[in-house]
């Protein structure tokens, strides 16, 4: 318990020293925090066909394309002619609020109090959260952005089994009460980003990235919890240029870091990530992608020496070093097409070249997306659908062993199934007034492992073994489909924080050999912050 509690005091500091320290830099350059239904709101702008911007990665930055938009969606839920500080502070403006010719400050009390009941489950769920988020600038070249947030809540049944499983609630932390039926958990963020020039930033922090223009990826999502990062991005014409290297970690894995003397820490592993997006006209996009992991130590605890390649900014270059490095790299294509103003299609290749330990042997895996979106569909405003397809082969994403699979904190950094899936799903959204309608519904196909030596390949963080691994079907093992629908309706009570009352609603079917299990859960509450966090698996 005081090991966790030294965690969590850790992470509240970086919030801090991320925030301290931007006063005495001098900032720009603003990060746009992710969360897809805030995001929709700027289709019409992101998927004209007079934008140029390179919209694949995300956070976007608030850049004078997005401005007028941005600028008008802050101010779309004002009450006029309020007099009073503290109905100002809930219904128009930020709860600290400060701008001057050199300094810009903002911050909020953020929470995210919510109640429901599973029905099939019989069990009232809950969630109590507390926070805050601050950001600004200083000068024209520092931005800054940090949120923490204290959580306890109890799920539905099917959520509260994954987090009992992996001991971490999805996309957030680490659970510091497993053995409770109450889950107890953190969630911090924090970056600061400096631009010396226009075309170019390098941003510290902890956070998350997504890269595609769907609704899921396969290359990098945001669906596992916030990690340690350093990002370069370069806008060279038509050309952008990203990497990002970052510290990932897996609570589960064998604790082995003798360095310690604890044997208490969790093993870490590195990542490097690189993306170039070539924009080749107004209306289509080619993104080039890889990344490399590799564990700080192996099973044994011995510590693996400092490989050059990993810092190396050149393209691929991750991926020609010694082939007894024990790391593990992937590469990918994202491409986009506006085939009409404000619509457009997309897709995404994955390719993995899965290796084995010593006598191992490898397999060649892949994935595939494809999909069509647009928005102020009919002629309507803020009218948006997004219709899509995932499959990916078992066994991407794994590694010779567990530390080197493409993870964090047990999750997948890409696709929240894992691999050995296909799915399909499709979203509409519409925001008019004050008012937010969600809806989606996703059919998927997957095989599961039926005890714990199996390993069909759904599963990254299973080392692969081609000795024990099974065939290549999508599907293969214990064959499993899943029905999931879900309804959200929102009332904006102040856009600056993202305040909300919401109602929702999913319903969730999985069958199996085993049998059928469903879901119906509803919920209602009082929200704030542009997290994006998933329940949709």
């Amino acid at each position: 318990m005081q090991a966790t509690r030294a965690i969590k005091c850790r992470k509240i500091a970086l919030a801090a020293f991320m925030l301290l320290i931007t006063g005495v830099a001098y900032s720009q350059t603003t990060q746009l925090p992710y969360q897809y239904q805030f995001y929709q709101k700027f289709n019409a702008d992101v998927f004209s066909v007079n934008n140029k911007a390179h919209t694949a990665l995300k956070p976007f930055f608030i850049d004078s394309a997005l401005t007028p938009r941005y600028d008008s969606i802050m101010s779309s839920a004002k009450y006029p002619n309020l007099k009073s500080w503290f109905l100002r502070k809930v219904f128009n403006e930020h709860v600290f609020d400060v701008k001057t010719d050199d300094f810009t400050f903002y911050g909020d009390f953020m929470v995210d109090l919510s109640i429901g009941r599973d029905i099939q489950g019989k069990r009232t769920t809950w969630l109590n959260t507390r926070g805050f988020q601050a950001g600004g600038t200083i000068g024209k070249k520092f931005s800054f952005y940090t949120s923490g947030y204290e959580n306890q809540g109890r799920f539905a049944g099917y959520l509260m089994d994954y987090v009992d499983s992996l001991h971490i609630v999805p996309g957030q932390a680490y659970d510091r009460e497993p053995q409770s039926q109450t889950k107890d958990w953190s969630y911090v963020t924090a970056v600061i980003t400096y631009a010396p020039i226009k075309q170019l930033s390098f941003t510290l922090g902890q956070d998350k990235h997504f890269i595609g223009d769907g609704y899921r990826s396969l290359l990098l999502s945001d669906y596992a919890s916030p990690y340690p990062f350093f990002r370069v991005t370069a806008d060279l014409g038509p050309v952008q240029y990203t990497a990002i290297w970052a510290q990932m970690q897996d609570h589960n894995a064998i604790k082995t870091d003798s360095h310690s003397g604890l044997h208490t820490n969790n093993r870490r592993k590195w990542t490097a990530i690189h993306y170039i997006d070539w924009n080749i006209t107004s209306r289509a996009s080619l993104g080039f992608f890889n990344a490399y992991v590799v564990p700080e130590s192996d099973d044994n605890g011995t510590r693996r020496g400092f490989d050059a390649n990993f810092i190396n900014p050149i393209f691929f270059a991750s991926s020609i070093g010694s082939s007894k490095q024990p790391g593990n790299s992937i590469a990918g294509f994202n491409a986009k097409y506006k085939f009409l103003d404000k619509h457009a299609v997309y897709a995404q290749l994955l390719l993995d070249k899965v290796q084995g330990l010593e006598g191992g042997g490898s397999r060649t895996t892949k994935g595939y997306q494809a999909g069509v979106r647009g928005a102020d569909i009919f002629g309507v405003r803020n009218l948006n659908y997004l219709f899509e397809y995932n499959t990916v082969d078992p066994y991407a994403y794994t590694g010779a062993e567990r530390l080197s699979s493409y993870s964090s904190y047990a999750e997948p950094l890409a696709h929240p199934y894992g691999a050995n899936f296909k799915e399909m799903l499709g979203i509409l959204n519409y925001s008019i007034g004050k008012f937010d309608f969600q809806g989606k519904m996703i059919y998927a196909k997957y095989g599961i492992d039926v005890t714990a030596t199996d390993n069909y390949g759904k599963n990254v963080t299973r080392p692969y073994n081609s000795t024990t691994a099974a065939g290549t079907s999508v599907g293969q093992g214990f064959d499993t489909s899943l029905k999931f629908a879900e309804g959200t309706i929102s009332y904006i009570v102040n856009p600056r924080y993202n305040l909300r009352v919401e109602a929702g609603a999913i319903v969730r079917q999985q069958t199996n050999d085993a049998g059928t299990v469903n879901t119906t859960w509803l919920t209602f509450g009082v929200r704030t912050s542009f997290r994006n966090l998933y329940n949709d698996f």
